[in-house]
């Protein structure tokens, strides 16, 4: 399965690449479930990001690895792949674009994915999938605002 968000920030691409670290990816996190970030190294190929995420009874560990990162003038991106993931996901691939639009930017969030239950689970999981990026993006625009 594919989705795609874009949500349109007030502030240049390399104002938008320098915010995204730790503290913009804890800000990101939704309310349920509950993550901690057990390691964060960056967003450059070869860093390893480890969340901790907890379903009250229980935790789940989800580990990915950045396997690519790229930049032109128009455009920076990585791609973070999940090594290890939480029950509910069987692989992962989310693709993290920051695309130049004059003196603004455009986040966009591509992530494909696939639950264990096959094409009926992955059809049921999308929209609290698409819920948990959607929260995303008032976040983004905030972090993001034209600074004067």
């Amino acid at each position: 399965m594919r989705l795609t968000l874009r949500t349109p920030v007030r502030q240049p691409l390399a104002q938008v690449w320098a915010g995204f670290d730790e503290t913009l990816f804890n800000q990101l996190s939704p309310p349920f479930p509950p993550v901690k970030a057990l390691r964060f190294d960056g967003c450059q190929k070869g860093d390893v990001v480890h969340l901790r995420l907890n379903f009250l009874l229980f935790g789940q560990d989800w580990i990915s690895l950045i396997t690519d990162q790229q930049e032109t003038a128009d455009e920076i991106f990585f791609i973070d792949e999940g090594t290890k993931l939480p029950f509910f996901l069987s692989s992962w691939r989310h693709k993290h674009r920051l695309i130049r639009q004059g003196n603004q930017t455009l986040i966009a969030d591509e992530i494909t994915y696939r639950t264990p239950g096959g094409l009926l689970t992955d059809l049921l999981f999308y929209p609290l999938l698409w819920a948990q990026f959607a929260y995303r993006k008032p976040i983004y625009k905030r972090s993001f605002a034209q600074k004067n």
